[in-house]
């Protein structure tokens, strides 16, 4: 029974100091191992099996950050999320920068994770697309959060791809959550800051969601924004769903736009269930768009919304 409870302890011991070695720590006054997050995220350990934190104290780093594909299981745990922000200004149109490179944040490490952090892109409103975060990875979760930008602010790109934002905070002014993966928005707030559109979702059709917006509530900078769409079709079958939403008066009353490609109305997957607050006027809405009833709306569960498929196993992010 000695011998027994020695080995314990020594395994025990070994996990706790495995554990502590996998923290590293960013601080811009040196207090960590690192002054830069992206010099943490390249000392993280390559295709590591376990979750490795990095720890970042408050701070404005202006980086254009990468989490390759190289370093899954990574989280980024901000102290303070107002105040601990990883900003970047590339936009489209600066030198060969376009969309799909103008983000300030990447991240291609599957079952990353994020938390207390601000995620800016500040090239402004004149700037046309400029990306604060974006997402090619598997399994991803954000958690108090806040995405920050204008056109195109948050990219969830990679189709049959899944994430998860939790009591996230989400701005911007046009199509500034777009992309093709099934990514679930709960308890967040989105805001519009000028009259456009807040989703352009490009998901397959064998895909069977795409954007879910659940008990988030929709919000705008009233002097600017007094016309926004829910939605528009990026690509034809678009999805994107909100569930129990609130919805200021900005929302426009027909709810959804086509993107002057009046064929997509019979393919985009458009709908809402028992939205709430001003904007909210599910008898205007546009014609091709649905009102679930009840018994579909219960179907929207981690189980079905990131069921696996194609080999990847299913998934159930912590709700923490």
């Amino acid at each position: 029974m000695k011998r027994l409870l020695l080995t314990l302890i020594g395994v025990l011991w070994l996990t706790v100091g495995r554990a502590a070695e996998a923290e590293l720590v960013v601080a811009q006054d040196g207090s960590g191992q690192f002054r830069t997050v992206q010099q943490a995220i390249d000392a993280a350990p390559a295709q590591s099996g376990r979750e490795v934190v990095i720890r970042i104290r408050r701070g404005t780093y202006r980086e254009k950050l990468v989490v390759p594909v190289t370093k899954p299981h990574l989280t980024l745990l901000g102290e303070d999320r107002d105040h601990t922000i990883l900003t970047f200004d590339d936009h489209s149109g600066k030198g060969a920068i376009n969309t799909y490179t103008s983000y300030s944040v990447l991240v291609e490490g599957a079952d990353f994770t994020a938390e207390n952090l601000t995620f800016q892109n500040t090239a402004g409103r004149t700037a046309g697309q400029a990306v604060a975060l974006h997402v090619a990875a598997d399994r991803c979760t954000f958690r108090n959060c806040r995405i920050l930008g204008d056109q195109d602010t948050l990219f969830l790109a990679t189709a049959h791809t899944r994430q998860y934002f939790r009591r996230c905070f989400i701005e911007g002014t046009t199509d500034f959550i777009f992309g093709s993966s099934t990514a679930v928005f709960d308890n967040c707030t989105i805001r519009s800051k000028k009259n456009s559109h807040i989703t352009a979702a490009a998901t397959p059709p064998d895909q069977a969601y795409g954007f879910v917006f659940r008990r988030c509530r929709l919000t705008a900078d009233t002097t600017l924004a007094t016309n926004v769409s829910l939605g528009r079709p990026w690509q034809p079958h678009a999805q994107v769903t909100y569930l129990r939403t609130f919805m200021d008066r900005h929302i426009r009353p027909t709810g959804w736009d086509n993107w002057k490609k009046p064929e997509s109305e019979k393919t985009a997957r458009y709908a809402e269930f028992r939205s709430t607050g001003p904007g909210a006027t599910p008898a205007q809405r546009v014609g091709w768009a649905r009102q679930l009833p009840a018994r579909e709306a219960r179907r929207y569960t981690f189980r079905h919304l990131f069921a696996g498929g194609a080999g990847a196993p299913a998934w159930r992010p912590s709700r923490r």
